[in-house]
């Protein structure tokens, strides 16, 4: 019984794939009126500002990450030495 579900899978599966480039392929030319009727090109690729914003946005992410778990770790020694302290 598996064995049939596997193939059933795989027909489907194929099915699905033709369909779609059928689909693109008699869009296509609606499509390209359309982009010469408007103007409109695809995205353009991310510029060299774009792709350093979203470096940096990465980085504060990280010193932001970095940030709690030092205040983290130095609430944790400040809490360890109020107690020894207190036992003293």
């Amino acid at each position: 019984m598996n064995k049939h579900f596997e193939d059933t899978r795989y027909y489907l599966k194929r099915a699905g794939e033709t369909a779609k480039r059928g689909v693109s392929e008699e869009l296509e030319p609606i499509r390209d009126r359309f982009q010469s009727v408007t103007g409109g090109e695809e995205e353009p690729e991310p510029s060299r500002l774009d792709e350093i914003k979203a470096d940096l946005k990465g980085v504060q992410e990280k010193a932001e990450g970095e940030a709690k778990e030092a205040i983290g770790e130095a609430r944790g020694k400040i809490q360890q030495y109020r107690e020894s302290r207190a036992a003293e």
